[in-house]
């Protein structure tokens, strides 16, 4: 069931509270985030219940990491006028949820998901044996679903874990998207729409259920959104009497696919903490030009006047991110005629990271300086996430058979 939400598209997105963030996390996701927030409904949260699933033994970091990432968002222009930003762990849905979920998720789902035996290689000398970290692809179908989230912004490795949110709201809305006459209420709210749109909505239903019309479907999902004079429970109905005869409760979420970006690190490497070859977003000025000019470069040029081969070089993948193509032709030619030495072709790069760094170095001091000021715009981003998932909850409760309280 290809379900649609009835909101206007909201994202949600989240990062592990790591400390300090770097260029890697800057043109890998921030970027995306800051241009996301002008163009959808974002809610962007700190995963510090997911940063616990590796690093349970030792939580002492996460709580000093969670204000130096939120400052770095702040300063590298995540904007809490034009999105919400909130901390996982204050926002007690999302464990709920996880637990509801849980309930009706098969173990095997779970044990399918790409990357859970990916990361118990790679993390070997931890023991993630445990029912947390078997489950954390489903509590991050809950971090979601609780906000009734239509767009997800992943890379292609993340693609798995949307669609395993999918299948957990098919599943969820096949079990308990069922209404005591469910189709006596979806026709009578049909019929609030007026005559003339009651009778378009119920042919196009039908031309989707019988032809299996698929233009006919989007168009009776515009048509439901244009309804002003219906409730949000009597859209939620159409929505889905027009695919079966179930309401739906938890919408499917789309994976909205990034750019795959490999910012890279001082040794020609994808730019990582673990490979210890990067440049923070608050590194000094001084700090970017002695790490930028102790990069090791191409082997072959031992000497001054050796010609060498940029595509050799573990700085040229810099030139590739921050140079303008006439930049990148004058290291071309400097570097394969040897009329260049390789501080001269580091020149340009190191001017350009600084010219980045440069606004995130003040906003950060300033944000440093007013600690009261972070915590209140969590605060608020808190607030305004809790007023969504306590509606989302009540509506899963009431599903579930729990609205007897």
């Amino acid at each position: 069931m290809n379900t649609t939400t009835l909101q206007p598209h909201r994202v949600l997105s989240g990062m592990r509270p790591t400390g300090k963030l770097h260029l890697g996390h800057y043109h890998g996701v921030l970027k995306n985030w800051i241009q996301l927030q002008h163009e959808y409904d974002c809610f962007f949260f700190v995963a510090d219940w997911h940063a616990l699933t590796t690093d349970y033994e030792d939580p002492s970091v996460i709580g000093e990491s969670v204000w130096d990432m939120v400052v770095d968002w702040l300063a590298a222009g995540v904007d809490p006028g034009a999105s919400k930003l909130f901390i996982q762990s204050r926002i007690p849905e999302h464990a709920e949820l996880h637990l509801l979920l849980s309930m009706m998720t098969p173990i095997g789902w779970l044990e399918r998901v790409p990357t859970y035996k990916d990361q118990q290689e790679k993390l070997k000398e931890k023991d993630l044996s445990t029912y947390g970290f078997l489950g954390y692809p489903l509590l991050q179908s809950a971090d979601i679903l609780i906000y009734k989230s239509t767009l997800v912004p992943v890379g292609e490795d993340q693609v798995a874990h949307i669609e395993l949110t999918r299948e957990i709201a098919r599943r969820f809305n096949h079990f308990y998207g069922s209404e005591v006459g469910f189709i006596e209420k979806a026709n009578n709210a049909a019929k609030k729409m007026g005559k003339k749109n009651a009778k378009l909505y119920q042919e196009l239903k039908k031309r989707f259920q019988e032809q299996g019309d698929h233009e006919a479907l989007e168009t009776a999902r515009e048509l439901l959104k244009a309804q002003q004079n219906i409730t949000l429970s009597d859209r939620e109905r159409l929505f889905g009497y027009l695919e079966g005869e179930g309401k739906i409760i938890l919408p499917e979420p789309q994976a909205l696919l990034t750019k795959s970006s490999k910012m890279p690190g001082l040794d020609g490497q994808k730019m990582s903490k673990s490979y210890g070859n990067t440049l923070s977003l608050r590194e000094t000025s001084e700090e970017v030009e002695k790490k930028i000019k102790k990069m090791p470069t191409d082997p072959a040029r031992v000497r001054l006047t050796d010609p060498g081969d940029p595509e050799k070089c573990p700085v040229w993948p810099l030139h590739k991110v921050y140079s303008p193509d006439d930049v990148k032709e004058w290291v071309q030619q400097g570097c394969k005629s040897a009329a260049m030495g390789c501080l001269e072709c580091k020149g340009p790069i190191i001017d350009a990271v600084n010219n980045e760094l440069a606004p995130m170095r003040m906003k950060a001091a300033e944000f440093n300086e007013n600690p009261n000021l972070v915590r209140n715009i969590i605060a608020e981003g808190c607030e305004e996430a809790r007023d969504i998932t306590k509606k989302t909850l009540d509506e899963v409760r009431q599903a579930m058979g729990l609205g007897y309280r």
